[in-house]
């Protein structure tokens, strides 16, 4: 399961507090998933096609429940596989069954247990999300992840099409392999700075998105455990980096 759903630490704080709403966040993740999704993927496709493709699928103009007219079906997500992406989900099933048995057992439900269940079964990835309004800054935005998956500095990214019953919103997610290893999810979010992208950057582990952990969550848990401002002040510009779990600045 994936992310069309998160949002940056400043809209989290801001939100209307809805009950549980995870459960309805994590259906709508879900039924993304599951519609087709638009992929192009540089193991396989000639670098060449990339732009026509590019222009072809541009997320701000492409619809999330399709157009019965036009016969366009319902699209899930974008995405550029990079030439080196390599799948790796781990016992997801395993992670589920471990996860009711937590949550039934009357132990705490914290980061630390989750990372736990997380290691376990090898459901170790993870992705920075960034969201921004549909339209040009979008698009371009979209363009500049998409081109750094295809030179292979990102394996996955993907985006999210424009849906017109939304909050106006897409979200943009690159990915990575290990959400445990720091080091890594700080050199993602270089990659990403240098293509230019400069909006607030959200961490979240691909085991948050798995258990149905989203904002307003029963659990109380923050559903990203990073979070990446640009900072122009900076010399050379870079990221500052949060680790929300610890509240402790990493960059």
């Amino acid at each position: 399961m994936e992310e069309e759903e998160e949002v940056t630490a400043a809209r989290v704080e801001g939100e209307m507090e809805t009950r549980f709403a995870a459960e309805t966040y994590a259906a709508e993740a879900m039924a993304a998933d599951m519609d087709p999704w638009i992929v192009f993927d540089s193991r396989k496709t000639p670098r060449s096609e990339f732009d026509g493709w590019l222009e072809s699928n541009r997320p701000s103009q492409v619809c999330r429940y399709g157009d019965e007219e036009s016969g366009m079906s319902p699209v899930g997500w974008i995405a550029v596989l990079g030439p080196n992406h390599c799948p790796v989900t781990g016992d997801v099933t395993g992670l589920q069954e471990s996860w009711e048995k937590l949550i039934t057992s009357g132990r705490p439900v914290n980061f630390q247990t989750v990372k736990e269940l997380a290691l376990n079964h090898g459901v170790l990835a993870g992705k920075w999300l960034m969201h921004l309004d549909s339209g040009f800054k979008l698009d371009h935005a979209w363009e500049c992840v998409a081109r750094a998956a295809l030179d292979g500095k990102i394996s996955l990214v993907k985006v999210s099409p424009h849906d017109p019953k939304g909050e106006g919103q897409q979200v943009i997610c690159a990915h990575n392999q290990n959400f445990t290893d720091e080091s890594e999810v700080i050199r993602l979010d270089s990659y990403i700075r240098a293509t230019g992208v400069k909006c607030p950057l959200a961490y979240k582990p691909d085991v948050y998105t798995y258990l149905g952990i989203y904002r307003n969550n029963r659990w109380k848990l923050c559903p990203t455990i990073y979070e990446s401002k640009f900072n122009l002040e900076y010399v050379p510009r870079r990221s500052h980096i949060i680790n929300k779990v610890t509240n402790l600045e990493v960059t």
